[in-house]
């Protein structure tokens, strides 16, 4: 198996077809075909199903371009490390966020990483916790931001914010426009007798507020479980439902007072954000300083309260 046979065909499956493919990859097309025979018979499957209208991925095929995306992220990833300088450090650097991080972080982050480093080019995939999670194990994308769960062991983890947690339902209508912080708080029982619009177990916030209601002898009886924000909110507007979530994803509905927020004690709810990375795949001078740059944009936007909830770890 070769490089170029991977590049090949995560090229072929990017694009759809192998005619596409093979301008891309300045080829000809016969040529191409033939090292993806030879790939096949090299693995002893099928990869791709072919037809006049162009390839789709077999089953096989999905879980080899998986790997085969990690693969030449890695080599590519090698060979920026030798070669680039780390007083002026360039390259791809991809870091994941969760969806209800990135509107508090996404911005100011790339904001400053232009400003600081402009040979380096940041990408930010979205993505629910449990997705990134597998992608920093497989090396597809270099660091992530996720919570502390008590399951990051297999990670080198570094504490950035610990962010609060409150109940967000909409304002009623005679109340649009109204400030969205309220400062009347509630107990997490009362909370808990609401319908909750909340992520599925095991997702974003979820295991904290299953963790923390179960400790003080709660359950949560009646919930609609959305694991996108976009469409979390839209419940919540239509009344579905409330949320328990950090302030930072419903910032602008609160500002505008379509949203309210308050204040949940006895207990109190926070989760640990943390920024990750791979043991085993060393970072790239590029990678090291996207990780001491996503460290010091937490502390500034916690210093000058424009991450709403969140408050410096050491």
């Amino acid at each position: 198996m070769e490089l170029r046979q991977l590049r090949y065909f995560v090229a072929i499956v990017d694009h759809g077809s192998l005619s596409k493919a093979a301008v891309v990859l300045h080829i000809a097309q016969p040529a191409l075909t033939q090292q993806l025979r030879q790939l096949e018979d090299e693995l002893g499957v099928q990869l791709l199903h072919r037809s006049a209208q162009g390839v789709l991925s077999t089953d096989a095929g999905k879980v080899f371009y998986e790997h085969a995306q990690a693969i030449l992220k890695q080599v590519a990833d090698a060979r920026s490390a030798v070669t680039q300088c780390s007083e002026r450090p360039s390259g791809v650097v991809t870091l994941g966020l969760p969806h209800s991080i990135s509107g508090a972080l996404a911005l100011p982050l790339l904001t400053a990483a232009r400003a600081q480093y402009p040979e380096i080019t940041l990408q930010l995939t979205e993505e629910i916790t449990g997705n990134l999670s597998e992608q920093l194990k497989s090396g597809r994308i270099n660091l992530a931001v996720l919570f502390d769960d008590g399951q990051l062991g297999g990670f080198a983890s570094t504490a950035l914010v610990e962010e609060e947690l409150r109940f967000i339902c909409a304002s009623p209508a005679q109340e649009d426009g109204a400030d969205g912080d309220s400062e009347q708080s509630l107990t997490l029982a009362e909370a808990v007798q609401h319908t909750l619009i909340l992520p599925s177990p095991l997702q974003g916030v979820r295991p904290r507020i299953d963790s923390v209601a179960h400790q003080a002898g709660l359950s949560l009886q009646h919930v609609i479980e959305i694991n996108s924000i976009a469409i979390l909110k839209s419940a919540i507007l239509a009344h579905l439902g409330a949320t328990i979530l950090p302030a930072a994803p419903v910032l602008d509905e609160l500002k505008r007072g379509s949203m309210r927020s308050r204040r949940i004690e006895q207990p109190t709810i926070s989760r640990t954000v943390v920024l990750c990375a791979s043991r085993n795949i060393p970072l790239t001078n590029a990678a090291e300083a996207i990780r001491k740059l996503v460290q010091h944009v937490s502390q500034q936007l916690c210093a000058e309260q424009l991450w709403p909830g969140a408050r410096m770890l050491p």
